[in-house]
């Protein structure tokens, strides 16, 4: 007979790595599924399995600005989030003939995503009501699809909850894992100095798209006049913010005779005042003189300019930062 197949969300931490292992030990054939964001780091495929990468697109961040649901203790839409890849999994699912999808979510471990109430709203939202498998908290939660249909066992499942690792780190060490991924989940939108820069762009009503998120990853941010102005802070965020200029239409500054970093100023049109501000926040940091007056290079297109000026004061900098 044909094994059955399960569809992994993988995420790279320890919990989805159990799940594999766990199916895997009934005989399951298994492939993975990881949702590539601005916000989380790219994982590699487990055990040498076939890992489908989903590049998050429009939608995506349509829902990080308006979540349904709301956000978690920072700017983490987790609920809304989670419904989202189930809906992609699903499709993927149906895609490579998997016989059900499977998730590494533990009951009670999140707060705000993973109690039981909840569980069961975001698949019935995505359209996966009883049908999604959580391995590692199955006999803790109603009886799916898949273990009616005899796919899986449910008493070789396990009965993990709350926040605790010490059954996961058990697990792992029978399953022969050596190497423990941390147990954070690596998302940038549950960092609270992350989210600062979020909500920022949320209250000035701007656009969060794979360019705009890159930015806000990246060097010192400021507002001045309503304006965003980012700062790089060493070379290679320098690089980086060039590029995104380039790409996003930015006023691109740099110092004309000193090292110092590349400051990006967005703007759809001229403005004298915001543009002299972000060139003395760009002398500011360089290695020009910090009480002189220093000639600052201004880009936009084809079109260039200089403009001197003397470089703000720590203390007048800390006022405009986000």
């Amino acid at each position: 007979m044909k094994k059955p197949k399960a569809l992994v969300l993988f995420s790279g931490g320890l919990d989805s790595l159990l799940t594999v292992k766990i199916l895997q030990k009934q005989g399951i054939q298994v492939e993975c599924v990881n949702f590539i964001t601005p916000f989380s780091k790219e994982t590699k495929p487990p055990f040498g399995l076939k890992l489908h990468k989903v590049r998050v697109g429009k939608e995506y961040f349509d829902m990080i600005m308006n979540p349904k649901h709301g956000y978690g203790s920072e700017i983490n839409p987790c609920v809304d989030c989670k419904i989202y890849m189930l809906k992609k999994a699903k499709s993927l699912a149906k895609k490579i003939n998997a016989d059900f999808i499977a998730t590494g979510e533990v009951l009670g471990q999140r707060p705000f995503s993973q109690r039981k109430n909840l569980l069961l709203r975001i698949e019935k939202e995505a359209g996966l009501k009883n049908k999604i498998l959580r391995p590692l908290s199955a006999k803790l939660l109603k009886e799916t699809e898949p273990e009616k249909q005899g796919l899986i066992k449910r008493e070789k499942l396990s009965d993990i909850q709350g926040r605790s690792r010490k059954k996961q780190l058990k697990l792992a060490k029978e399953f022969g894992i050596k190497n423990i991924p941390s147990p954070g989940g690596g998302c940038l939108l549950t960092d609270p100095e992350f989210a600062k820069r979020v909500r920022d762009v949320l209250k000035n009503k701007e656009t969060i798209n794979w360019e705009t998120a890159e930015v806000l990853k990246l060097g010192r941010h400021f507002r001045f006049q309503g304006t965003k102005i980012v700062v790089g802070r060493n070379e290679e965020e320098n690089k980086k913010l060039f590029g995104l200029g380039k790409k996003l239409g930015a006023f691109i500054l740099e110092t004309k005779d000193y090292p110092g970093p590349v400051a990006l100023v967005f703007l759809k049109s001229k403005n004298k005042s915001v543009l002299k501000k972000a060139a003395q926040l760009t002398a500011s940091y360089s290695d020009a003189p910090k009480t002189k007056e220093t000639d600052v290079n201004i880009e936009k297109g084809r079109k260039k300019e200089i403009i001197k000026v003397k470089p703000l004061t720590r203390k007048q900098r800390q006022k405009l930062m986000i």
